[in-house]
């Protein structure tokens, strides 16, 4: 299933809606009151709720036999698949040749941070930033867990049990603040540094969530290109390690690290600027295209 969080022309409240085809979404909330299914507008919400997948699956069902409350991709606007989550943990140096390509030593546990939830945006916003505040933005490819169930201190067998789907994501960073902090907060948390979507895909639409094509394209040139099969700590491990420390929330955020090929390290630099287009994507999961803009 591929839930994502749209509206209807830019106007009223957003929903949560199961993508059925490339053109087709279904507003389960709508759906789901017409046919006597309780279903939350909001993704997070949806989550939470008990038998989640199997009342998505009804309404998905009703709407299609009945024709009602399908709409066409085209005339919605589409929104961060979770867009206020109350937590986005991030795993650093998680790919061996990214930790290299910035001489780091290879962890041998994962190195957590986090970006703050209002970094948080969608599919075809804009990324933006102040020139004079930061002149050193680069992009990051992530595949991103999203939590679906409570988890404190779960083991790593159990972990998949808690993770509601995955979805792209982009880490950007401003070198300049992250390095010169000494520490990662304020450099990855600017305001729109955390473009995530298109959608959110349950984990049995993929045959191995840990042997997916991950990439980044800046204007159309391909600079990222690896797979998340060489994740130094997969999905499982890190469920359990975070759920150790902290409790996690259904609709928390779980970036899981970016492989080698960053502007930042590139000789010459690539850096965001006024205008780049920027593209992560994710085999089987989706693309994310976000433009830079600076404020």
């Amino acid at each position: 299933m591929r839930i994502g969080c749209y509206s209807s022309n830019g106007t009223g409240q957003p929903w949560c809606g199961a993508r059925t085809s490339d053109d087709d979404v279904v507003n389960l909330h709508a759906a789901g009151k017409k046919a006597g299914v309780e279903i939350p507008r909001r993704l997070p919400e949806l989550l939470e709720t008990w038998n989640w997948k199997e009342r998505a699956s009804f309404a998905v069902d009703y709407a299609m036999e009945n024709e009602v409350d399908c709409h066409a991709i085209d005339d919605l606007e589409r929104h961060a698949p979770i867009g206020d989550p109350q937590k986005v943990v991030c795993v650093g140096l998680n790919y061996e040749e990214h930790a290299e390509e910035g001489e780091n030593p290879i962890p041998d546990e994962p190195v957590l941070f986090s970006k703050f939830p209002t970094a948080v945006r969608g599919p075809d916003d804009d990324i933006t930033w102040d020139p004079e505040y930061t002149y050193e933005v680069d992009y990051e490819a992530e595949l991103v867990a999203v939590i679906g169930r409570r988890a404190r201190d779960v083991s790593a067998d159990e972990a998949r049990d808690y993770v509601a789907g995955v979805t792209v994501g982009n880490d950007v960073s401003a070198r300049d603040l992250q390095h010169g902090d000494g520490q990662w907060v304020r450099g990855k948390s600017l305001d729109s540094f955390a473009p995530t979507g298109p959608e959110l895909v349950t984990l049995d639409e993929i045959d191995d969530v840990h042997d997916l094509d991950i990439w980044t394209e800046i204007d159309g040139e391909r600079l990222q290109d690896s797979t998340t099969a060489n994740l130094i700590f997969d999905i499982d491990y890190l469920v359990s390690f975070c759920s150790r420390a902290f409790t996690l929330e259904p609709g928390d955020l779980l970036f899981t690290g970016t492989p080698p090929g960053v502007g930042v390290y590139r000789d010459p630099q690539v850096l965001l600027g006024d205008g780049t287009t920027v593209t992560v994507g994710v085999e089987g999961v989706g693309e994310l295209t976000n433009t830079c803009r600076h404020t």
